[in-house]
């Protein structure tokens, strides 16, 4: 293998390394116990958090994404979860606000723990990984260390870390990789 690639799976094994698994064990109770996940996050992080949508509904939860006109109304015994990698985003922030005025818990997924989507939170899953905001020496609590450009390693994690949720999720509810691959669409 070359060394740029085990540079970059390095990386990623030291952030897995770092990982709470408090945290971890905290936002799959969540996702459990919710009546309705409605997940959210912008860039190549939303394209992360579209995945672990797609993977929640495979496992029977009733899962949606923020913007598709499916997702539907959030109130007490929901969750949303969010992507705010860099600490916060506008958009991040007006749903959580909205999200929580509704009654809805709130998981916010970041690698900036005292970011401020951090802070509005009810619950956060920190990952240790530069973003786009410290990507630069000099800046934030990662800066400047990963071989993969920008944000990169934090949007590597998250691959990663949802497929892992999901294992977790589907041995916590008790639903097989069949009835998991009953539920994906035969219409490709």
């Amino acid at each position: 293998m070359g060394s740029l690639y085990q540079r970059a799976l390095d990386e990623l094994g030291g952030v897995f390394a770092r990982l709470d698994e408090a945290q971890v064990e905290a936002a799959v109770a969540a996702l459990a116990t919710a009546n309705n996940v409605v997940l959210h996050g912008v860039g190549r992080e939303g394209l992360q958090v579209r995945g672990l949508a797609m993977r929640l509904f495979h496992l029977g939860l009733h899962a949606a994404v923020v913007g598709d006109m499916t997702a539907p109304a959030v109130g007490v015994g929901d969750l949303l979860l969010v992507s705010a990698g860099p600490g916060g985003f506008p958009t991040i922030l007006a749903l959580m606000e909205a999200a929580a005025a509704a009654g809805a818990q709130t998981l916010v997924v970041t690698a900036q723990a005292n970011g401020e989507a951090a802070r509005e939170a009810d619950l956060v899953l920190c990952i240790p990984a530069q973003t786009m905001a410290d990507d630069q020496a000099g800046a934030g609590d990662q800066a400047g260390t990963s071989v993969l450009p920008m944000g990169s390693l934090y949007e590597g994690a998250l691959y990663v870390l949802f497929e892992v949720l999901v294992l977790r999720l589907r041995d916590r509810l008790g639903v097989t990789p069949s009835a998991m691959r009953a539920r994906h669409t035969n219409l490709e």
